[in-house]
C-alpha cells in the first residue's frame, strides 16, 4: 500500500514556542520541495512552513522549534498593523489622515481639524471598519477609473472591465482577455503610483509581456516609472498593515 494512503493526514498548522510568545505555522505540503523551507510573509504576519511530500510532520516540528527564534525575530521587524478604528492615522493617495467618529449616522467624508485632513465617520462604532474599507474601496475605483479613462485614447485601448482587489502578491494584472485587477490598497499610496500601475496594466493591452517594446511604450505613457517602482520598493509592503 503506498506510503501516502497509510500516513496520518497532516494537520493545518504547527505551534511553537519562543519565550513568552507562542507562534502558529500554517503546514504545506509540496510534491516539488526538495527541502523544508520557513517563511514570514512580509504582507499579513503568516508563518508558512513547506515541506516535500516524504517529510515527517515530527520533522518538521523539529524544525519549526529550532527556529523560533528567528520566527520572532523576523515578526518584531514588521511593521505594526493599523486598524481601522477612531484615533488610527491611515494614508489616503499617500497624506496621513486621521480617522474620528462623528455621529451615528451620515457615511464617511474628508474633513479639515485645524488644517489637518480628516476622515470623519458617521456610524454605529461596530461597523467603522466596514465604513471605512468601502470608502476607501470607492475613492480607489474612482482614481482608478480616471487613470484609465486618461490613458486609452492614448492607446487606442480599453479593458473589459476593472475589478479591485486585496491582493498580496501584485498590486495590478493584465488577463488575455484584457480584464484589470488592482489592489484597492493604492489608494493609500501617493497619486504617481496608483498612476504608473495603471500605465502598466495597461500597456500590456497592447503588449501582454515585458519585453523590450512593452518597457518603450510604457515609459512614453509614464514619465514616473523609476519614482513609483522605487516607492513601492521601499513602502509598498506597509501598505498591508492597515486594516
Amino acid at each position: 500500500m503506498p506510503l501516502a494512503l497509510l500516513r496520518r493526514p497532516d494537520p493545518d498548522h504547527l505551534e511553537v514556542q519562543h519565550e513568552d510568545a507562542r507562534f502558529r505555522i500554517a503546514l504545506r505540503r509540496r510534491p516539488t520541495a526538495r527541502r523544508i523551507t520557513l517563511r514570514v510573509s512580509a504582507a499579513t504576519g503568516e508563518v508558512v512552513i513547506t515541506l516535500p511530500s516524504r517529510t515527517a510532520v515530527n520533522t518538521a516540528q523539529r524544525f519549526a522549534a529550532s527556529h523560533a527564534g528567528w520566527i520572532a525575530a523576523r515578526l518584531a521587524r514588521l511593521p505594526e498593523r493599523v486598524l481601522f478604528a477612531p484615533g488610527a492615522s491611515l494614508p489616503l493617495r499617500g497624506e496621513p489622515h486621521c480617522v474620528r467618529l462623528q455621529g451615528a449616522r451620515g457615511g464617511v467624508r474628508i474633513e479639515r481639524e485645524a488644517g489637518e485632513p480628516v476622515i470623519a465617520v458617521a456610524c454605529d462604532p461596530a461597523h467603522v471598519a466596514r465604513r471605512i474599507r468601502d470608502f476607501l474601496t470607492r475613492e480607489a475605483r474612482r482614481d482608478l477609473t480616471e487613470a484609465v479613462e486618461r490613458y486609452a485614447p492614448r492607446l487606442g485601448q480599453r479593458p473589459v472591465r476593472m475589478t479591485l482587489r486585496d491582493t498580496r502578491s501584485r498590486w495590478g494584472s493584465c488577463t488575455a482577455r484584457g480584464e484589470l485587477n488592482f489592489s484597492w490598497r493604492l489608494i493609500l499610496a501617493p497619486p504617481m503610483v496608483l498612476d504608473y500601475l495603471v500605465a502598466h496594466e495597461m500597456a500590456h493591452l497592447r503588449e501582454m509581456n515585458h519585453s523590450p517594446r512593452f518597457w518603450t511604450l510604457l515609459r512614453d505613457l509614464c514619465p514616473h516609472v523609476d519614482a513609483a517602482e522605487a516607492w513601492l520598493k521601499r513602502n509598498g509592503t506597509s501598505l498591508h498593515r492597515y486594516g
